[in-house]
């Protein structure tokens, strides 16, 4: 079967600009205390269910991996571009990291205590996300967590540059975070909370879902 296009273009266009996202982006990671803030409510939750490993994935070059592990969880990073990858490992050679897809995951059924997937999910197409849902299901072990980010909207643009005028050639989502919460639960998650982050100047609305696999799964 061939491989959709929408992973070649994206694997394409983040091994273009690794190095330079490595530089632009952690740094507003670092800046962003709401989100680090949901990240650590995360790590508390996953810790208090067990602590199984944690994937992160869509890991790009690593930063939030490295976050995760600071917190104390042991986190390992997933992604589809091999030039991310390769970054990460780079930057964090004390953390793994590994090429691979968020509709096909190499872990087994159980095996993780939770996933996150930062702001990743936005370059799947939307009629590819309820198999992205029932690939985290079938990874989590009963009561592991999953928090998501992801820009809200409900349209499709074409990202044609960016990380340092780069060009690139891949679809961003904007998606409405009812309508993720809705393909979550059909999957037989169970959103937990909801956070809308209102846009600043001209930044796009932000949402991150935190979601649980229920314990009787």
């Amino acid at each position: 079967m061939a491989e959709p296009s929408y992973l070649r273009e994206t694997r394409a266009s983040y091994d273009t600009v690794a190095v330079d996202y490595a530089e632009l982006v952690p740094p507003a990671f670092e800046a962003d205390l709401l989100g680090r803030s949901m990240l650590g409510a995360f790590a508390e939750l996953v810790q208090g269910a067990g602590g199984r490993p944690v994937a992160d994935v869509g890991c790009g070059p690593g930063h939030v991996t490295a976050h995760l592990h600071s917190l104390g969880l042991a986190a390992f990073g997933v992604d589809l571009s091999p030039g991310m990858v390769e970054v990460a490992r780079r930057d964090h050679p004390g953390l793994r990291f590994e090429v691979g897809t968020m509709t096909a995951l190499e872990s087994a059924d159980g095996a993780l205590g939770g996933i996150v997937a930062w702001y990743s999910i936005i370059h799947t197409p939307p009629e590819v996300l309820p198999t992205v849902f029932a690939e985290f299901h079938r990874v989590l072990a009963p009561g592991g967590h999953l928090l998501l980010g992801f820009h809200v909207g409900d349209e499709r643009r074409r990202k044609e540059k960016g990380y340092g005028g780069h060009a690139m050639s891949l679809d961003v989502h904007l998606l409405p975070p009812d309508r993720i919460a809705g393909s979550a639960t059909r999957a037989g998650l169970v959103v937990d909370a909801t956070l809308i982050r209102e846009p600043e100047s001209a930044l796009i609305p932000q949402a991150c879902l935190l979601v649980r696999k229920p314990r009787n799964s």
